[in-house]
């Protein structure tokens, strides 16, 4: 440690700066020379992802720019999701690694019958982070699609995506086992997942056939309810640019449903 403490502090950010967000955290309680280098703004710009100054200047309103650090404007793009383009998505990073995360909002994904409010309504809620949700009022054919660029995601990492939603209490018609399908994967590739069978509203589901493992809804930290739709590893290089695409539907039986409340869909590293 004696060693250590003589090395010049450029020295020590420069090998800091290899390691991760969460390395740099446990190293900085080393001693005030560890601190001092695993705090400052060369560390933390290495671990900020590629292009992220012009993600932040597409923040739907006034970028976060009063921050005294780049370890400050990392954390708070970790825990506050920037809300960008028009409101349509958000953007974030995962704390231990600092790989992008994005979230669609329900007006960026393709909602069949979206607009007409017989079937679907849009409307604000303040649990929300984006300025509006989709309602659900009365379908009985359910399909939701979603579309990302991979160009925009960090390499070699694997991520899920997610559908983020709610239920009212006055919910019906998603508590058939297997009968809501989704999928995820690259458009007119062969990387696409298989299709799985999920339970959206496990409150009043119909029997107990199922193992509830991994098909059931899950409560997030905010307070919202996410389903698993599938992942996606995103790979180091050119080729494996395109579209992801996401698909959630309920076409089969034909059930009429209601009280589905969609925020969006999520891909983030797993």
């Amino acid at each position: 440690m004696d060693l250590l403490n003589k090395l010049p502090e450029n020295c020590i950010a420069k090998v800091i700066s290899l390691t991760s967000p969460e390395d740099a955290c446990r190293i900085s309680v080393m001693g005030s020379i560890f601190r001092s280098a695993a705090d400052s703004d060369s560390v933390w710009e290495a671990f900020m992802p590629s292009g992220y100054r012009d993600i932040i200047a597409r923040a739907a309103a006034a970028p976060p720019t009063s921050f005294s650090s780049t370890r400050d404007l990392f954390f708070h793009l970790a825990d506050k999701p920037l809300i960008i383009d028009n409101g349509t998505k958000s953007f974030s990073l995962e704390k231990r690694t600092g790989r992008k995360c994005y979230m669609l909002a329900s007006r960026d994904l393709s909602i069949t019958w979206s607009n007409s409010p017989m079937y679907w309504r849009f409307r604000s809620l303040p649990e929300s982070r984006f300025p509006e949700v989709a309602e659900l009022i009365d379908v009985c054919w359910l399909e939701i699609n979603g579309k990302l660029s991979t160009e925009v995601l960090s390499r070699n990492t694997l991520y899920g995506v997610y559908l983020v939603f709610n239920l009212t209490s006055e919910a019906y018609g998603m508590d058939f086992d297997e009968s809501v399908e989704v999928s995820c994967g690259i458009m007119g590739g062969a990387a696409a997942s298989e299709t799985q069978t999920v339970i959206l509203d496990r409150r009043r589901r119909r029997s107990s056939s199922s193992s509830g493992v991994g098909n059931e809804p899950k409560v997030r930290k905010d307070g919202w309810l996410e389903i698993k739709m599938g992942e996606y590893f995103s790979l180091d290089g050119e080729d494996d640019d395109g579209d992801l695409v996401m698909s959630l539907k309920e076409v089969k039986r034909l059930y009429w449903k209601s009280g589905l409340i969609v925020e969006g869909i999520e891909v983030r590293p797993e």
